[in-house]
């Protein structure tokens, strides 16, 4: 009798969880058709088509080459990080999470941040790693990101002002910049402070006096921190590996946006092509899903004030779009392939769309 009990009882849990599995994919899924959906709904995909019509196979292929060398670098800083902690960690796997994380990123409400908890859950559950150290992997990742990101900033404010947008003088440029100067040295300045041992975000949590500093997501933030401290003071090489490698990435994105100028016969001055592609950057800041509408109001205005024609201005948005949906599509193709097979860990694959400010790749 007891054992029938039992078997009954393993029956009935063994149904249950079950059941919870497929609501569990279910919903997910209907998530990430949702994302894409609401990405392509307002998406002019007969304009990008038109516009891709008119460039050559092999420009098309040189920008698809461009774009999988970025992503490839990008996942290769992650990948220099990440083998610190786990030195049998394949390179090639990583890539398709950070499309996943691109595709999540992309459709979701926010500056192109949000798919970032894919990176720690794939390394907890696929490597073992504990959750404290992918974690600290993903802000060492972040952080050096945005130093690349603000390296790139820099770069389009030189150019701005030797295109002549903003004054190169006076005390309003200065005041209008000062915000921008300040995100623009923090990130280094943060390294450095890892570096000397000193954790500015547990420190600055510590200081506010609403925050307990006995609860679990405070003790984790500076575990995780003093983790990403670590790796700044006892791998320095891989330090300034995937600092190199980081820069590289931002430099072949800027590069690929002198291509697409280049293959639409938009001629303009290297600093007026760098003023331009930073008024795109910025458009990605816009809480919005892939900065939709910021991204083509900053383009042609832009293109506008170097006397170049709207419909060459919509051209560069459409192929940037046409990019950016080819890639994100594809990233929420895997990441659903990484639920389906289970990647993430038994299904409990959990996305995020909690946002802040970032890079757009």
């Amino acid at each position: 009798m007891n054992v029938h009990l039992k078997a009954k009882g393993s029956a009935c849990y063994d149904m249950k969880a079950k059941t919870l599995h497929i609501l569990r994919l279910v919903a997910i899924y209907t998530v990430l058709v949702g994302l894409l959906y609401f990405g392509l709904r307002y998406a002019p995909l007969r304009d990008i088509w038109k516009t891709l019509r008119q460039l050559h196979l092999w420009q098309i292929a040189v920008l698809l080459g461009l774009n999988f060398t970025i992503y490839l670098l990008v996942t290769l800083r992650w990948w220099l990080i990440g083998k610190v902690e786990k030195k049998d960690l394949p390179l090639l796997p990583l890539l398709g999470v950070r499309l996943s994380v691109f595709g999540i990123s992309y459709f979701t409400l926010g500056p192109q941040i949000g798919g970032e908890p894919v990176q720690v859950l794939y390394l907890q559950r696929k490597y073992k790693m504990t959750y404290t150290r992918a974690t600290s992997t993903v802000i060492m990742d972040k952080l050096l990101e945005f130093l690349a990101n603000f390296f790139l900033l820099a770069v389009g404010l030189m150019g701005i002002f030797q295109a002549g947008i903003l004054p190169k003088d006076g005390s309003r440029a200065f005041v209008s910049l000062i915000g921008l100067v300040i995100l623009l040295i923090w990130p280094p300045i943060h390294i450095i402070l890892l570096y000397r041992g000193k954790y500015p975000i547990a420190s600055f949590l510590r200081a506010l006096p609403f925050i307990k500093k006995s609860a679990r997501s405070f003790r984790f933030i500076a575990a995780s921190e003093r983790m990403a401290g670590t790796f700044c003071r006892r791998h320095l090489s891989s330090l300034i590996s995937a600092i190199f490698v980081s820069l590289l990435a931002a430099v072949a994105m800027v590069g690929e946006f002198f291509l697409v100028t280049n293959f639409l016969k938009i001629n303009l001055s290297f600093a007026q092509t760098i003023t331009a592609w930073t008024a795109g950057w910025l458009a990605f800041l816009v809480p919005l899903p892939g900065g939709l509408g910021a991204l083509e109001t900053s383009q042609v205005f832009i293109f506008g004030v170097f006397d170049v024609s709207v419909a060459s201005a919509i051209g560069v948005t459409l192929l940037i779009r046409a990019r950016d949906l080819l890639i994100g599509g594809l990233g929420l193709l895997i990441a659903s392939r990484g639920v389906q097979n289970k990647q993430y860990g038994d299904g409990q694959f959990h996305l995020s769309i909690t946002n802040s400010s970032g890079g757009n790749k």
